[in-house]
């Protein structure tokens, strides 16, 4: 087995959740022994943290931090990197120039697993960073995959969502706004929707209307069948 190194704590239950999903997952698949792992939590400060999520300001200071922890998990012995955060793919080229071990795509993994789907149209649900910097948005073309993305009071709404799941904040009142912003969808012809934020499966992982499909569930089982290669 590969040994995997995790860009991690961004947020912190869903790097625990991720971790939980490849240990079951390799469980299941390989009944020899469990998978080699090494996970490096960014110590991120929140002040930076709550400026990218709220507002997509100060990102650049992001990347010393990230490159620092991708250089330490190649030296800890990975054999490849991911980052269970939508986000952070705004930095893969650099990080992926820093480290000479592969570092595997979130978004690159999500168009993959679409294209075997064909969807008619694809509701995006993501951090303000995300969607302005059109991660899935140029992915998505580039494949001829139709999506839809939220208004700017929707993504307000998700932004503080978001940004109190990475706090360890879970209320029925986020829940509520995140089925409105799927609700929304359904309205706009699209036949599913991404959660293209992680965090967002901790409140809520189906809908009653829409197929809803989670970049975390997707990346945990592509991270496996690295391992397993």
């Amino acid at each position: 087995m590969k040994s995997v190194g995790i860009i991690g704590g961004l947020g912190p239950e869903t790097t625990a959740e991720f971790y939980l999903d490849i240990i079951l997952s390799c469980q299941e698949k390989y009944k020899i022994s469990r998978p080699p792992i090494i996970i490096s939590s960014v110590p991120l400060p929140y002040k930076l943290e709550e400026d990218a999520i709220l507002k997509n300001e100060g990102m650049e200071g992001y990347l010393p931090f990230l490159i620092t922890e991708a250089k330490r998990l190649e030296r800890a012995g990975a054999d490849f990197i991911v980052m269970p955060c939508n986000t952070l793919h705004i930095f893969i080229e650099n990080i992926r120039d820093a480290v000479k071990v592969p570092v595997l795509s979130i978004i690159e993994e999500t168009v993959n697993f679409f294209k075997g789907k064909n969807p008619k149209k694809i509701g995006i649900i993501s951090t303000l960073s995300t969607l302005q910097n059109k991660l899935y948005e140029k992915a998505f073309q580039e494949n001829n995959i139709d999506y839809e993305t939220p208004d700017a009071i929707q993504q307000a709404k998700i932004g503080k969502i978001i940004f109190n799941l990475v706090n360890g904040k879970q209320n029925s009142k986020d829940r509520e706004n995140l089925i409105g912003v799927i609700d929304s969808f359904k309205d706009k012809s699209a036949d599913c929707a991404l959660l293209a934020c992680t965090d967002l499966q901790l409140l809520i992982t189906e809908h009653q209307k829409l197929k809803v499909f989670d970049t975390m569930k997707i990346l945990a089982d592509a991270t496996v069948r690295e391992i397993l290669k």
